[in-house]
């Protein structure tokens, strides 16, 4: 359907306007770049890095978002944070920036909900183990950032921006930095070459300031909601609470160190840290927090990582879980190469209408196996290793005791 010239203009006239209020460091929509060339793109309605956005919320790897654990695995509680809402929290949070800056919110959306697509089942530990399992395989480091890329760029050929891919490549929620500014250029070349140092093991900026911002809205949107939800699901207790940072409880004007002192966490964080990043990179040419703030995430991560990620309670099934993946990507890899096609990785990933045949036809059987698993949301994980592992019934006409 054509617009009206007397509509379209009009709203090309809005869409100016708000283009030319945006800051100097701005990514300014026309200067997307695809790998299918810089052909134009209708602008108004859907400018380029909005219709990524759609792109990536349409995309098969964004609604296994839905059961893919952020933190706490293996927990019945509905309450709690999983990936999807966690993207949509870091989303909110870097817009809210992004717009108080100047900058290119559209951007920062579809960072935001692209970043954390390559995370595997069962979270970090989940990662930590398939990393290994990639590494004794020969295929070099697994890393939940470039496993994203490989979902939106390869397997499903998305056919996303240079600055899209930069920002969620480069977005990393575990390293606390107090200042960000923009690295490299928005072109294919530096962006291969992040790449490169990514997977061998180093660590990359964005080439946006909006990228930056996702990379600390990460930080911030995890921050007092995994604390939160610690308390939520008892993983985490008074006792523990006696040993919250100082620097933390005077920042975010916590007054006691009792379970009901800490029923507004995240609120606090999140009013507390979202002002200050504003205040402080306000026509700035970084993205930073301030020295007390900077200092207060760093011992609030550190707690975190002490009391709840590295939690007894929390981490009491490792070993199996540990099991379940090799066991589990074992059989897999034997699937592939003995070319088992009844296995669940041919009807799921290598026969699937919508991955991409380049993949398919390049990608090595212990690749093949690496994406399938990490692909899987947790429920899907365990149910395929039960069908792996159980014997399977016969069934018979006659079903008497």
């Amino acid at each position: 359907m054509e617009i009206p010239h007397s509509i379209a203009d009009r709203m090309a006239g809005r869409a100016a306007d708000r283009e030319s209020i945006l800051s100097p460091r701005a990514t300014r929509n026309a200067d997307y770049l695809r790998r299918s060339g810089h052909r134009l793109e209708e602008p108004v309605i859907r400018p380029p890095f909005s219709r990524d956005a759609d792109r990536i919320v349409h995309s098969k790897a964004y609604s296994r978002y839905i059961d893919k654990t952020q933190v706490f695995y293996l927990v019945e509680n509905d309450h709690i944070t999983h990936r999807v809402l966690h993207v949509q929290l870091a989303s909110r949070i870097g817009r809210t920036i992004g717009r108080a800056l100047g900058l290119n919110d559209d951007l920062i959306e579809a960072i935001a909900l692209g970043h954390d697509i390559g995370h595997v089942p069962f979270g970090h530990l989940g990662e930590e183990i398939l990393d290994g399992l990639c590494r004794e395989n020969g295929i070099g480091r697994f890393r939940h950032n470039v496993q994203s890329v490989r979902f939106l760029d390869t397997v499903e050929d998305c056919d996303l921006t240079v600055q899209v891919l930069d920002g969620i490549l480069c977005h990393n929620g575990e390293v606390h930095d107090r200042s960000l500014r923009a690295e490299g250029e928005a072109d294919w070349d530096s962006f291969e070459e992040k790449l490169q140092r990514i997977e061998d093991g180093g660590d990359a900026l964005p080439c946006t300031a909006e990228g930056c911002v996702v990379r600390v809205a990460d930080s911030i949107s995890y921050l007092g909601r995994d604390l939160a939800d610690a308390l939520e699901v008892a993983v985490i207790d008074g006792r523990d609470l006696e040993g919250f940072p100082e620097n933390c409880m005077d920042l975010f004007h916590i007054a006691g160190r009792k379970r009901e002192d800490f029923s507004e966490i995240n609120r606090r964080v999140l009013d507390v840290l979202i002002k200050d990043i504003v205040m402080t990179s306000y026509d700035a040419d970084c993205v930073a927090f301030s020295a007390e703030a900077s200092a207060s995430v760093a011992a609030f991560k550190e707690f975190n990582m002490s009391h709840i990620y590295e939690n007894p309670r929390l981490i009491a099934n490792r070993e199996k879980i540990r099991f379940m993946f090799r066991y589990l990507f074992d059989h897999i890899l034997e699937d592939v190469e003995a070319e088992r096609e009844n296995s669940p990785i041919y009807e799921e990933l290598i026969h699937a209408p919508w991955v991409s045949p380049r993949y398919i036809a390049t990608a090595t059987p212990a690749e093949l196996a690496r994406d399938f698993i990490a692909g899987m949301t947790d429920r899907y994980f365990e149910r395929v290793f039960r069908q792996s592992i159980l014997p399977e019934r016969v069934r018979s006409r006659y079903r008497g005791g």
